[in-house]
């Protein structure tokens, strides 16, 4: 019997590596050809036709963003594995959300950083400057205290005055999270008066806000979750990264980069010798737990979030997916073909989840059930609202008309028919409920989460 449950661990394994590299391939693939066909078009077009047509039709040409402080911006911070604009080319993580509003950002941060990383990048990213990651944390997890230069930030007048709406996507709404509670510690150094109120609004998209039993079936050891199992599809993706950025090269690091660039990890400064080091575990993110995975386990997110607060003054929003239901008192997967191909296996034993039972509970009242729903990637009750050690105010959301005017300091949220990535990447799977989900919470941001006098109505807009 133990050889045969551990072929199938195996299996497991074969089949989890098989189906994530494949969807990895079309991803790249995708912004290539992409890429390709933008570089044709510009070669076979002439310029002086381009700007007859603009002429013409009044259309002007592709521009960024206009961030200049008379409308709150809109910051969507992607997830694990994320991107930001810039990265793979024209690929849009959000599947093109932003193009909904004249004034929304998509930063670009480390895709399997830890979540404490990301903050300060974010927080450099919006100012400027060049990123400090902190003296006393760079110390302990043995990376450059310093990273990326931002010689003009994307929203230099950030500031309790010109507040910014913020919009997360699974590791992303725990990062604005970690975010704003360090704008209340001031913990930016030369920025003596940031204050949570810097931020007026928190949209989590299918958020990681109590971390996830997914970890455990990727690889992280419950009964120490800042290790990794010797054999498991995380392990798979350490080697995959730490060859990545060992070799470094150049143009492939411009197109996608996993973030590690501060633990200088690439071949001109470890060589061989640091190569096999950091194969064996013994130096890099992954020896030291300063990564995204650690942060995702119940554990670690229970202890992250020991650290944080909901403040005030700030609207908070959530977005909770799930694609399982309950039959004859059994938690299963709610469909077959409506689940991503990536995730349906994780949703299965996501369902199946039971705690060790020689373990401590991770939390006073912890029950395997109330994990057991969930949408491939995290657990529903972990989407809701932060729960985990305390409990914070939430209300639950059944029509949106209950809830207005928003009450600042209180999690609303809904539970949503999807699974992870619904919302992301690839439009044309979520139709119409693309637009009705990302109208709603930029015209959230927009009428009804405002401090002082209602928000100014934007060009083509009405009230």
């Amino acid at each position: 019997m133990p050889k045969f449950l551990g072929f199938l661990s195996l299996t497991e394994l074969f089949l989890s590596s098989i189906v994530h590299l494949l969807f990895g391939l079309y991803i790249f693939s995708t912004a290539v050809a992409w890429d390709l066909s933008q570089a044709l078009t510009s070669f076979f077009r002439p310029t002086s036709f381009n700007a007859s047509v603009e002429e013409i039709s009044g259309r002007k040409p592709s521009m960024e963003a206009t961030i200049d402080g008379s409308v709150p911006p809109i910051v969507l911070v992607h997830g694990i594995f994320g991107f930001g604009k810039g990265r793979l080319g024209g690929l849009s993580y959000f599947a093109g959300a932003e193009k909904k509003d004249g004034h929304v950002l998509v930063p670009d941060l480390g895709s399997l950083t830890s979540i404490h990383d990301r903050a300060r990048e974010l927080f450099y990213y919006l100012k400027g400057g060049q990123v400090d990651y902190g003296e006393e944390h760079s110390k302990i997890y043995g990376h450059s205290q310093f990273g990326k230069i931002y010689e003009q930030g994307n929203y230099a007048i950030w500031d309790e005055h010109h507040p910014i709406h913020f919009v997360g996507h699974s590791a992303g709404a725990q990062v604005i999270r970690v975010l704003q509670q360090m704008l209340s510690d001031k913990a930016f150094e030369g920025y003596e008066n940031t204050s949570d109120d810097w931020i007026l609004s928190v949209t989590s998209l299918s958020g990681a806000l109590n971390g996830t039993t997914r970890t455990y079936f990727d690889g992280m050891q419950p009964e120490n979750w800042m290790v990794m199992k010797p054999i498991c599809l995380l392990q798979i993706s350490r080697v995959g990264v730490i060859i990545y950025d060992w070799l470094n090269i150049a143009w492939l690091k411009n197109y996608y980069n996993f973030g590690f660039d501060h633990f200088n990890m690439e071949w001109r400064k470890t060589g061989i010798l640091g190569l096999i080091d950091l194969l064996l575990g013994n130096s890099g993110p992954f020896a030291t737990g300063d990564w995204i995975l650690p942060d995702l386990t119940i554990e670690g997110t229970i202890k992250l979030n020991s650290t944080l607060r909901t403040f005030p003054n700030t609207y908070y929003f959530s977005y909770a997916t799930k694609m399982t239901k309950k039959f004859m008192g059994i938690t299963v997967p709610s469909s077959i073909f409506g689940i991503h191909p990536l995730l349906f296996i994780r949703v299965l034993q996501m369902t199946m989840w039971r705690r060790p039972a020689d373990l401590p509970l991770p939390y006073k009242g912890y029950r395997d059930e109330d994990w057991e729903h969930n949408d491939g990637a995290l657990n529903t009750i972990s989407m809701t609202h932060p729960r985990f050690p305390v409990e914070h105010p939430s209300h639950l959301v059944v029509d949106d008309s209950e809830c207005f005017p928003l009450q600042p300091g209180l999690w609303y949220y809904k539970i949503l028919e999807a699974d992870h990535i619904f919302f992301i990447i690839n439009r044309e799977r979520a139709g119409v409920q693309f637009d009705l989900l990302y109208d709603g919470i930029f015209q959230r941001c927009r009428k009804h989460a405002f401090r002082t006098s209602p928000p100014p109505t934007l060009p083509n807009q009405h009230n």
